[in-house]
């Protein structure tokens, strides 16, 4: 698509580990339909099913043997000598050049962030929870015309140790879901028994079948339902299943996350090792009065009882500041007004 086939064009690189980059990649891209705008997806990832834009698929940058990626530590992952990398960077920089967008959401890369300044194109960041002070991140960040992150204001310290004048360009707009906040949630019938379900993400998880199988034994009183854990397990929508549990017990990936708070379900949250403490910073911000039961580490069977009984408790309303509903209109707010300033801009 061209800048002649729409009121605009506006790229989204989406990454290609785990599934949230996709989903808030598909949720803005049909927000900014409602305006006349076309979205171009670039990725690694197939094309979407039900994506109606363009979409790029791109050559992988980390298969065969990757050296030296980081730069001299300046950059996260740039392969030197590497086909992929080479063939990636022009793809990219092919459409740039043919498709002439307003604006690059970058949805995430520090690398993708560069190339767009570097062809003149401004950029939106996205930026994920965690420690992302490292040289790497803060010359990203800095280039882009603006910063999103998918938590609330009164989420505090979802960023620890970046600067203030990031801090200051940084809009958290929510969590955001692709499911439709339920205001009044479904609850599992008394006769049949409590309920968890366990939704496990696609970005890997170090639970494992006998950690699962030893928590259901030590739980006789709840029926558990196990999402994510394997190929045979995985579902694309797990709404309905989140909605009927009385508890969820899950990551803390923003996606888990936001769909668990639209679901207003009381949580228990076991954060996986992720670069840049992603999942260490959310649980520990959503240990503070947020309806979520927070473990380091999978519980001890014997511990479970304990643990479903204490997140059971909690008021999943609490979850209503977290994920509104409205998150989607306040990203595509972030990428318009981002738009609409510099298109005045360059007018003048």
């Amino acid at each position: 698509m061209t800048r002649d086939d729409a009121t605009g064009v506006v790229g989204y690189y989406v990454h290609h580990v785990g599934s949230g980059h996709r989903h808030r990649a598909e949720v803005l891209a049909a927000r900014l339909r409602r305006d006349g705008i076309g979205v171009t997806g670039l990725s690694s990832l197939p094309r979407p099913d039900g994506w109606e834009g363009d979409w790029v698929r791109l050559p992988r940058d980390d298969d065969g043997d990757p050296r030296d990626v980081s730069a001299h530590g300046h950059l996260h992952w740039a392969p030197v000598l590497h086909d992929g990398t080479r063939s990636r960077a022009a793809a990219l920089s092919t459409w740039l050049e043919t498709a002439r967008p307003d604006l690059l959401v970058v949805d995430v890369s520090v690398e993708v962030l560069l190339l767009a300044r570097l062809h003149g194109i401004p950029a939106v960041g996205v930026v994920l929870p965690g420690r992302r002070d490292d040289r790497a991140h803060l010359l990203g960040f800095g280039v882009a015309e603006a910063l999103v992150g998918f938590w609330p204001r009164a989420a505090r310290d979802m960023t620890p140790g970046l600067p203030d004048d990031l801090r200051e360009r940084l809009v958290p707009v929510g969590a955001l879901s692709r499911h439709p906040v339920r205001t009044e949630p479904v609850h599992a019938a008394a006769a049949a028994g409590r309920t968890v379900a366990l939704l496990l993400g696609s970005g890997g998880h170090d639970v494992t079948a006998d950690d699962v199988r030893l928590a259901q034994a030590a739980t006789p009183d709840w029926r558990w339902h196990v999402l994510g854990a394997d190929r045979s397990t995985w579902v694309a929508d797990p709404s309905a299943v989140l909605a009927g549990a009385d508890v969820v017990v899950t990551h803390a990936g923003q996606n888990a996350l936001a769909e668990t708070a639209a679901a207003r379900r009381p949580a228990v949250l076991l954060p996986q090792h992720r670069p840049h403490d992603e999942q260490q910073t959310t649980g520990t911000v959503l240990a503070d009065g947020w309806p979520a039961v927070v473990r380091p580490a999978w519980p001890a069977a014997d511990e479970w009882a304990g643990v479903l009984d204490r997140a059971a408790d909690l008021d999943p309303r609490g979850w209503a500041e977290w994920c509104d509903g409205r998150a989607a209109d306040r990203f595509a707010d972030v990428v318009l007004q981002t738009r609409a300033r510099l298109v005045d801009r360059t007018a003048r």
